[in-house]
């Protein structure tokens, strides 16, 4: 006989987790049905790890600027590889280790197994059959390899496999350039490793933006070989592996993959839905509700596919448990679109991207950080921001940017953007002297220029146009 039950949640991560917090405010009659490593793909795999091994590469890379500083002896330093991970591993178990709590009281409502759905209000795992009046998916995703690099074996890393190694080669090839390959080929160069970056688009770290685009490639190909527009070719060589892309090859020791990830729907029984599934085998959902046509069926997080970001994922897993349990789900304005890249510069994408934008439409400030006053104190003098308004109102539509503190600017314009704010009355806020912000302030003075100048506000106190006082 089946179990009867209020809500099943399937997943434990952190969209799993989220709507465990709602539905357990709500009923004692539920279950949490997860598959592989309990911790979040963020906390093990994902966010918090690579951010250890961003600090440790920019420290490392900090000895660059020592001389200029007046700090001598940097040429002594060296890195441990092996120590480097050993922090990192550390890390991810404290960060793990936080996210155990949540389901450590569960008892017998935490369920370990895969789970299949029979239906919408039906779901198996095992040998045992549960039914519930809502079932919410938030089975996450996993690293996209393709499989005739299977045959490599542990030649090939993902995210999954990588901070698991107790040391690293000479050479390592990176597959892919978005945020996860950008981020791992400049870190792992600034360690030491000899890094070969290919990606088949020329854009990097999912910027759409070319001016930003092709100053960020310039920063970093003056740290790693890097390779766009091609596909590629794995094969195995006889000290490692050989890529081909277009003309190019390359021998390194061992490959990351980041190509992407995918949904884990395989075996789901997304099928047994009775809806019609999309070429990636995904049925209609709404994510302002995240139910899945008019089922009481909810997806959340990355497997939805719809922004595979924690603070989504979280979002997301709110939305769900809380529409678990009403008549008529509501729906929820989601957050601006928002986007880091944990490089350096940073890069940063806040609202609508300038691909997803009509160009006679819209009005762009942009501000080049070479001869920013803060930044150059700092040695951190390169980058730039590009910032779009609507032509009619100077209404902040959105930016893309590779500059100093782009994770901390961001923020501020997914503020303006969020409330709707003007070029101008952005403008009105105080910024400080000096910081880096001052560049932000530079571009939005170039957007306000475009629009009429006539108010009697601060909005049109200008530049003084010298280095050391803007």
């Amino acid at each position: 006989m089946p179990e009867k039950l209020e809500v099943i949640i399937i997943g434990a991560g952190s969209a799993g987790l989220a709507a465990l917090r709602e539905v357990s405010k709500q009923t004692e009659h539920f279950v949490l049905i997860n598959d592989g490593p309990y911790g979040t793909t963020c906390a093990r795999v994902g966010c918090m790890p690579s951010k250890a091994l961003i600090e440790a590469a920019k420290a490392f890379h900090a000895r660059h600027k020592h001389e200029a500083f007046g700090i001598r002896g940097s040429g002594a330093l060296s890195v441990d590889i092996p120590a480097v991970l050993r922090r990192v591993r550390s890390l991810r178990d404290r960060f793990v280790a936080s996210t155990l709590k949540a389901t450590e009281e569960l008892g017998e409502r935490n369920i370990a197994g895969r789970a299949r759905l029979r239906g919408p209000n039906c779901v198996e795992v095992g040998d045992r059959v549960f039914e519930a009046r809502r079932i919410i998916i938030a089975t996450g995703s996993r690293p996209i390899v393709p499989k005739p690099w299977l045959s490599l074996g542990e030649r090939v890393l993902t995210s999954d496999t990588f901070f698991e190694q107790e040391s690293l080669p000479r050479r390592i090839g990176v597959i892919g350039l978005g945020a996860l390959g950008t981020e791992f080929s400049q870190a792992l160069a600034r360690l030491g490793i000899e890094v070969t970056a290919f990606s088949q688009s020329a854009r990097l770290a999912g910027l759409t933006d070319d001016k930003v685009n092709e100053t960020l490639r310039a920063l970093l190909a003056k740290e790693f070989a890097l390779h766009t527009g091609a596909g590629v070719e794995l094969s195995a060589a006889a000290d490692g592996v050989a890529i081909r892309a277009g003309t190019t090859t390359a021998v390194v020791d061992r490959v990351l993959a980041a190509i992407g990830r995918r949904p884990n729907v395989d075996d789901l029984g997304l099928d047994t839905l009775g809806l019609p599934l999309n070429e990636h085998g995904m049925p209609p959902f709404d994510p302002e509700t995240t139910q899945i046509a008019d089922l009481p069926v909810f997806i959340a997080g990355d497997v939805n596919g719809h922004a595979a970001l924690l603070h989504e994922a979280a979002d997301e897993g709110y939305i769900a448990g809380m529409n678990a349990f009403v008549d008529k789900p509501a729906c929820f304005r989601r957050r601006t679109p928002l986007g880091i890249v944990f490089t350096e510069p940073g890069v940063a994408y806040v609202g609508s991207r300038l691909a997803e934008l009509d160009a006679q439409q819209i009005a762009i400030g942009e501000f080049g950080f070479e001869n920013q006053g803060r930044a150059l104190t700092a040695q951190r003098n390169q980058g730039l921001i590009r910032i779009y308004a609507a032509r009619d109102d100077a209404r902040l539509l959105g930016a893309e940017m590779c500059v100093p503190a782009a994770e901390h600017m961001v923020h501020l314009l997914a503020l303006a953007i969020g409330r709707g704010l003007t070029a101008q009355e952005l403008l009105s806020m105080p910024i400080y002297h000096p910081v880096l912000e001052e560049g932000l302030r530079t571009a939005l003075r170039g957007l306000a220029k475009q629009f009429d100048r006539s108010s009697s506000d601060l909005a049109t106190c200008d530049a003084y146009h010298i280095e050391a006082l803007d």
